[in-house]
């Protein structure tokens, strides 16, 4: 058992636990497989195989094999003198074996696949296949059920029975929520001499931390040899209370901010409000949250305990909704690069420097390292300070580099050398509105109509931001605007109106950019008061698209056609070119397939 896993029944499934499988197989212990796995699972074992007699996917294949006698004989000649199963030997156990068969034998000798199955599956050996046709009445058959319609099944019959009942955990530590030590918020309890336990009223709220200089912890006054008690410890009068004529005993521990931090979003919407930590109307008008963005690590413990407090709140009829976020998003986490030494040891980048392209040494030694990434961290001294970045290339190109890096979601590497890039996107939109040379208004700006060209890449621009930032693919967006500055900085004329827009739609990525042009514009009040841009669907249309020609499969051209070309057309144009022509070099066509707007497959 694992220590602090608990008491009482132990739950031993090794055939659906990686665990209890390792165990079982260590000590010769029978597997009796109660999940059957999916054929996805097969395919993943059967793809370790490789050609090693070695792997046990390769064994496991090997024992389906000698079940089916009738394929021995084939699959021998097929071996040959290889020392194991080839790609070839494989892909022809899979046809000939079916995965059916495979998923069977998996059932039947769980130890040959080398693994558990541990994912959702559906239920099988429940109450097994050898279960007696006279089997006691109420049994609970759970074969062919789905997990998830099994752990309902199996919970409701106990519950039936009388031998239990459904129920959802939750476990928190405790020790999170309070600390020895100073900082932090004081518990507002008091302790009696006899272990009575009272709170504080309403008019001593909030219990103030007491004015202190010493904050080393201190020897237990019962006891010197004792573990040392809390710096609080050391307030004397602070800590004596008296109600009523009694003594008690303020809470020497603290809590360490999660009783602030696991409800600010609710403060947040009535800050001001010295009754209550919020109107109950303005709760009920701003939650739940819509979107909680956090890093996994972050979100696994705040997220935790924010829903946890807020439960607690809903169940005390102080808010309105049971959950305070109507969505989560992870971002991926930002890393940084590091060193590890030829022994092992990883080094941060102060202990290094570059001799050559990519050639990394210690300074102390000259020991070759390599460069890897890894989380950023103090003890690796790869932590980057945004403030240098900043002073240089200023904060609207930091922002922007952070969305650019890849997807939100995705964990990159911090690599300073794409900053010019994001830097110089800054100076090119400023030369759209700004005559570098006089400081004015370009005179290419123009209050003009404009032109077709740079009214369908504006709408373009606004539709795929628009898109995007929904979605939350930043990067991707930030891809739109450089499109769309690309299309504008050659035009000698440049409508005010189309870069008006396009200041909305840049104005997230680089806010303090943004609101300067748009004063230059001359608008008098900021742009966050303008409405989001709008665009024509008829407009953000491409004109044309690219669409893939294949000949019997493989691709031989890519060609351009009207953005609304139909099956017929599509196919014209793809027999009209000269590399499809040559491809095809006289022969018969016995089939093309069209997909409109992606590709004409023509079968020869």
């Amino acid at each position: 058992m694992l220590l602090g896993y608990g008491t009482g029944a132990i739950m031993a499934v090794p055939g659906s636990d990686t665990r209890d499988f390792e165990f079982a197989c260590a000590f010769g212990l029978p597997i009796v497989t109660v999940v059957r796995p999916a054929p996805a699972w097969i395919e993943e074992r059967i793809a370790e195989i490789a050609s090693a007699v070695e792997s046990e996917a390769t064994k496991a294949l090997e024992a389906a094999l000698r079940e089916h006698p009738e394929l021995r004989e084939e699959i021998e000649v097929r071996r040959g003198r290889t020392a194991g199963l080839s790609e070839k030997t494989v892909s022809l156990l899979r046809e000939r074996l079916g995965a059916e068969n495979l998923i069977a034998h998996y059932v039947k000798h769980p130890k040959a696949w080398g693994a558990a199955f541990v994912e959702e599956g559906s239920a099988v050996n429940s109450p097994g296949e050898g279960a007696k046709a006279d089997v006691p009445s109420g049994v609970c058959v759970l074969d062919g059920l789905s997990t998830e319609e099994a752990k309902r099944k199996i919970t409701a019959w106990l519950e039936w029975n009388g031998l239990g009942r459904g129920a959802v955990n939750y476990k928190l530590r405790d020790w999170l929520f309070s600390r020895q030590r100073y900082w932090g918020e004081p518990f507002p309890i008091l302790h009696g001499e006899d272990g009575e336990t009272i709170v504080v009223g309403d008019d001593e709220l909030p219990v103030e931390l007491p004015e202190m200089e010493d904050f080393r912890p201190t020897p237990s006054a019962e006891n010197a040899e004792s573990l040392p008690a809390p710096p609080l410890s050391r307030a004397k009068k602070w800590i004596t209370a008296s109600r009523g004529g009694r003594r008690y005993r303020r809470d020497v521990n603290t809590m360490p901010q999660w009783a602030g931090s696991c409800w600010y979003y609710l403060r947040f919407i009535d800050s001001a409000n010295a009754h209550a930590f919020c109107d109950l109307a303005a709760e009920r008008y701003w939650m739940p949250v819509d979107l909680y963005v956090g890093g996994a690590e972050h979100a696994v413990l705040h997220l935790l305990y924010a829903r946890f407090w807020h439960k607690v709140l809903f169940d005390l009829g102080h808010v309105s909704t049971r959950e305070p976020f109507a969505k989560l998003f992870n971002q991926g986490m930002i890393q940084g690069f590091a060193f590890r030494t030829q022994r092992g040891p990883i080094v941060g980048p102060d202990a290094v420097e570059e001799r050559g392209d990519d050639h990394f040494v210690l300074k102390a030694t000259s020991e070759p390292v390599t460069r890897i990434v890894a989380k950023m961290s103090k003890a690796l001294k790869n932590v980057v300070n945004p403030d240098k970045i900043i002073d240089e290339y200023g904060a609207d190109t930091f922002r922007l580099y952070e969305m650019y890096m890849g997807p939100l979601d995705a964990s990159k590497p911090w690599n300073t050398r794409d900053l010019p890039g994001l830097y110089k996107l800054c100076q090119r939109v400023w030369r759209l509105f700004v005559d570098e040379a006089t400081g004015a208004l370009s005179p290419a700006l123009t209050d003009e109509a404009a032109d077709e060209v740079a009214l369908r890449a504006l709408h373009r621009m606004v539709k795929r931001v628009t898109t995007e930032l929904e979605q939350l693919k930043l990067n991707t967006a930030i891809t739109a605007i450089f499109d769309f500055v690309n299309t504008m900085t050659p035009m000698e004329k440049r409508s005010r109106a189309v870069l008006e827009q396009f200041v909305l739609a840049f104005s997230p990525f680089a806010p303090h950019l943004a609101e300067e042009l748009w004063s230059r514009l001359g608008h008098g009040e900021s742009l966050a008061y303008d409405g989001w841009p709008k665009y024509d669907e008829r407009l953000a249309r491409d004109e044309e698209s690219e669409i893939a020609v294949q000949v019997c499969g493989k691709i031989k051209a890519r060609i351009m056609v009207s953005a609304d070309a139909d099956e017929k057309t599509m196919q014209a144009a793809a027999m009209t070119d000269e590399k499809v022509t040559a491809a095809i070099g006289g022969r018969a066509i016995r089939k093309v397939i069209v997909v409109k707007g992606r590709l004409v497959n023509i079968i020869l």
